[in-house]
């Protein structure tokens, strides 16, 4: 099976992202351009494996998550996935996800 870098590349975004941190900010930390990081991200560059670690070391993310995406295991889990989903809702539409996430929370 072919690796598809452009998903690797857009879990790496997302996990920067919810991070609250800028490509500039992790791009520094890894010693690397910014052009290179943008790369990455969009999967049009391969990343190799010490670079991965790196990232995955500062964003505080395990491997397997970027590579498999999230993992149940992680006390992170959809973490990012909620992030994503909530940025593109209006005010509107996150007070009645946030209400029915509570009526759900409260049954469990």
């Amino acid at each position: 099976m072919a690796v598809d870098y452009s998903i690797i590349g857009e879990r790496i975004k997302c996990a920067r992202k919810a991070c609250n941190m800028t490509q500039d900010n992790l791009s520094e930390q890894m010693g690397v351009s910014i052009a290179f990081l943008s790369r990455i991200e969009r999967g049009s560059s391969q990343i190799n494996l010490k670079r991965l670690s790196q990232i995955c070391e500062i964003l505080g993310i395990s491997e397997g998550d970027i590579l498999n995406g999230s993992s149940k295991k992680s006390s992170k889990y959809l973490d990012v996935e909620f992030a994503n989903l909530l940025k593109d809702c209006s005010p509107e539409q996150q007070k009645l996800i946030y209400d029915i996430a509570k009526v759900i929370a409260k049954k469990d």
